[in-house]
């Protein structure tokens, strides 16, 4: 173990990070760390910054200003720096970014034995074992068309972790599904949660962030108004844009 990842190192530090979208000024000096093995829940109205945040993690948003670290690493510019720390950044989307053309299974080989160099073999074991984990090891020939909405995610789910991720990047992972299918992908977050992956997960699942979260972090106008736990954010929101976002959400 090196010094440089010693389990003191927090799995995520930002430092005073600004983001504009033109004059719109996104992330407004956010800091905060996230310790190896946490669940950090951001919720927050849209427009908040929650996406951009997630995003600006493994750098698909430059920043502006400030520093992002992953395990004691700051963010490379480009370059292959960059696509060495993205693979240790597992990240999940609203849209499942599948390649149609090819079978769930090779979605799932592709990137060990692209970027880690992995044989096929390893891979493909590793990559069945993983659908196995996520539920759905019976569609691995099937193509991303051919499955529901949950499925897919599931997959998309799986494709991160064939990676062997630090930490699990979540942006809105349920909000493209048909209800019921959300369950199925949030399931599978608990039992990765369980598990003890870092995850940073954008969601408006509610239920999700009272069982599964360590911790949330409450957005508004791209500020973090609250960072604390599930039961006292619920129970106890301290902010009025929180009383209010939980007020609109939890009466309905």
């Amino acid at each position: 173990m090196t010094e440089q990842t010693s389990s003191a190192t927090p799995m995520i530090k930002a430092t005073a990070v600004n983001k504009y979208f033109g004059d719109l000024h996104v992330l407004k000096d956010i800091t905060f760390e996230v310790p190896r093995g946490q669940v950090v829940v951001v919720l927050g109205p849209s427009g908040s910054g929650k996406s951009t945040l997630c995003r600006s993690i493994n750098r698909l948003e430059p920043i502006d200003s400030g520093t992002i670290e992953v395990d004691g690493q700051p963010l490379p510019a480009e370059g292959r720096a960059l696509a060495q720390l993205r693979a240790d950044v597992g990240m999940v989307f609203q849209s499942f970014n599948l390649f149609a053309h090819k079978t769930i299974l090779d979605n799932v080989m592709l990137a060990p034995v692209k970027v880690r160099k992995q044989d096929k073999a390893t891979a493909r074991k590793t990559a069945m074992e993983l659908l196995e984990r996520v539920g759905i090891a019976n569609q691995a020939h099937k193509y991303p068309a051919q499955l529901s909405g949950g499925q897919q995610q599931r997959a998309a789910i799986a494709r991160a972790l064939a990676m062997k991720p630090k930490v699990m990047m979540f942006d809105e992972p349920t909000s493209a599904l048909d209800p019921e299918m959300v369950q199925e992908v949030l399931d599978v977050m608990t039992g990765l949660a369980r598990e003890g992956m870092t995850m940073f997960v954008v969601t408006h699942e509610m239920g999700f962030a009272r069982k599964a979260a360590d911790r949330v972090m409450f957005m508004a106008d791209g500020e973090i108004v609250e960072d604390t736990t599930p039961d006292d954010f619920f129970t106890n929101p301290r902010s009025a844009r929180a009383k209010d976002f939980l007020g609109k959400i939890l009466t309905h």
